[in-house]
């Protein structure tokens, strides 16, 4: 049995495809064959893609989505994102679901205008980004193109666990790779990085510890490690930067 000082990681790392349900299908698949008391993260949009050709019913799915999630997550934490209508709004929400109850959201509040996000999405505020308790975790969450702004990570200090879903582009693949692991070194904790399999993606989602060491995918959807409360406390005394 675990506890707050002890917990399976788990990073799904699967092609985006098309059909909505699809996707559900697999996403609910890959959670149940996780340990029923992981820490989950998804890719980006993990659900529909940025489906921008679809976009008012890839917003439409996600209620009937988070409703099977909501059910099937019972004792893990899953976290993923989701295109979301908000107000009369369209935005790239993040998910922090747990027993029934959804624990957590943010918006993405930094859209990647090279992939013309800022065209279809709405902007999150950036005090939404903050860190949230999982029975004794502390943990926060950047999404994707978030990645790149430092002011972003120091919201974050001293978490535990820092999630990173992605969609990530291929050709900057040894960027995802190198800020992942410096997250994880600058601010001493966990990252749980999340990437699609796509053909325009780079499918290395990964697992990077306090002290900087690190799994990334080989080809398979689901990677997993373990979560230890001493490792972060043995970090922060081992080179002391000030991070409580």
């Amino acid at each position: 049995m675990t506890t707050s000082k002890t917990r399976p990681l788990v990073s799904l790392c699967f092609e985006t495809d098309p059909d909505f349900n699809h996707n559900l299908d697999r996403l609910l698949t890959l959670i149940a064959q996780a340990p029923e008391d992981a820490i989950i993260v998804s890719p980006e949009v993990v659900l529909s893609g940025f489906a921008y050709d679809r976009f008012v019913a890839a917003a439409a799915f996600t209620p009937i989505a988070l409703e099977k999630l909501l059910e099937s997550v019972k004792n893990r934490l899953l976290i993923f994102t989701a295109i979301t209508e908000k107000n009369g709004h369209i935005y790239n929400i993040a998910y922090a679901l747990h027993k029934g109850s959804i624990l957590h959201t943010q918006a993405k509040t930094k859209l990647f205008t090279l992939g013309a996000e800022h065209e279809y999405f709405s902007a999150g505020e950036e005090g939404e980004i903050k860190s949230f308790n999982f029975e004794g975790i502390k943990i926060g969450i950047l999404i994707c193109f978030e990645l790149r702004f430092k002011q972003l990570w120091q919201r974050l200090e001293g978490c535990d666990v820092i999630a990173v879903p992605a969609q990530w582009g291929k050709l900057r693949a040894d960027h995802f790779q190198t800020l992942t692991s410096a997250l994880a070194i600058m601010n001493q904790c966990y990252v749980i990085a999340s990437d699609a399999a796509n053909a325009d993606t780079t499918a290395l989602s990964g697992i990077i510890t306090p002290f900087g060491g690190e799994i990334r995918n080989s080809g398979i959807d689901t990677l997993t490690s373990h979560y230890e409360k001493r490792t972060v406390e043995s970090m922060r005394r081992y080179l002391n930067v000030g991070i409580e």
